[in-house]
């Protein structure tokens, strides 16, 4: 798969694995704590953070009957209306500046998931390095060329998408003129659970798409992620809070700074522990050859005596001939007087 760059950050099996933290609505409307996470995130060592640019104009009606109000007990959002949870949830776009702003002076790339025209053309002005879709808007052809026509690299989350479905996808993505492309495996439930993750899919989807992958993550903690990276994700994103317990619409199934810390780590460990298909001894080992048993003689011996069980043995260190001898020494007989703790060699056998 092609590599390719998100600001100054390689994207590819080459590097380490692109840590995104989306922010989402766990900034709870202030701006202040919006900020405390951009810092919070670079910190931690994430390579960029996310937001979401959209009103709840933009995504849906105000309206509080029917499909417009979630009535699922065992959702996180039950109770109330679509356009509520989105107005609770949208991160103002007069934040996006100073938010983006601040992840600069941090050395950290800041981007967003748009839900319509009005949302490209606004972050289009704020000059942004890359575009995320959303595994929801992933049927979304239309808004995929928009994005796409852009010529910057673009990052789709699959939840829920047939092949079928990716394969228009990713076609109407090409054909707007994307070049760079990232298909993250995704579960859309809130959690997701290790079970339900399926992170087998992620090499599945290189061959079948041609393009990097990676792994949109909504289970808790940092295992399914380390998991992916070692299935070939060079892409990992992940809701993040200051702190769950302060609550927000995503907070529940969150990272928190030390967890994201954490994520940047064993990701990377992941990463660099894949190597290639190795056998025999590396550099870093050659030094502890010594420590393989090799064949010892065990008692002082005479000039002519036979090698038996109880004068020759294969023990610890690895400078005597390999074990593998020790039949075939058997019963020969020392070439001259041999002291015990000699390792043995075809030049002290007659």
């Amino acid at each position: 798969m092609t590599s390719f760059k998100i600001g100054n950050c390689l994207i590819g099996a080459d590097a380490p694995p692109f840590i995104i933290a989306e922010m989402s609505g766990n900034h709870n409307q202030s701006l202040d704590m919006a900020l405390r996470i951009v810092e919070a995130a670079a910190k931690a060592g994430a390579h960029a953070l996310k937001l979401q640019t959209y009103t709840a104009d933009t995504m849906t009606l105000d309206l509080s009957e029917g499909a417009f109000f979630i009535k699922d007990p065992n959702s996180l959002w039950a109770g109330t209306s679509l356009y509520a949870l989105y107005e609770k949830a949208h991160t103002p776009w007069e934040w996006h500046a100073p938010i983006f702003a601040r992840a600069k002076e941090l050395g950290m790339l800041a981007f967003s998931t748009p839900f319509d025209d009005t949302a490209v053309d606004f972050l289009e002005s704020l000059d942004v390095p890359a575009y995320k879709i959303a595994s929801f808007e992933n049927t979304d052809l239309p808004l995929i060329r928009r994005v796409a026509a852009t010529g910057k690299p673009l990052i789709i989350s699959t939840g829920m998408a047939s092949i079928a479905e990716l394969d228009e996808t990713v076609r109407a993505a090409r054909e707007a003129g994307c070049q760079d492309l990232v298909l993250l495996k995704c579960t859309s439930t809130y959690p997701a659970t290790p079970a339900n993750s399926n992170v087998r899919t992620i090499p599945h989807l290189r061959e079948l798409f041609g393009c990097q992958v990676g792994l949109s993550d909504h289970s808790m903690g940092v295992g399914v992620s380390v998991a992916a990276v070692a299935l070939g994700a060079t892409v990992v994103e992940k809701h993040f809070t200051l702190d769950r317990a302060a609550g927000g619409v995503d907070a529940s199934f969150s990272l928190e700074p030390a967890e994201l810390e954490s994520l940047v780590i064993e990701t990377e460990r992941a990463w660099q522990a894949m190597g290639q298909v190795h056998y025999g001894v590396t550099d870093a080992e050659r030094k502890s050859l010594v420590y393989r048993r090799s064949l010892y003689v065990t008692q002082d011996m005479a000039a002519g005596e036979p090698f038996t069980p109880a004068n020759l043995r294969a023990i610890r260190p690895g400078l005597g001939l390999a074990p593998k001898h020790a039949e075939t020494l058997l019963g020969r007989h020392a070439r001259h007087a041999i002291v015990r703790g000699t390792p043995l060699d075809w030049s002290l056998v007659e």
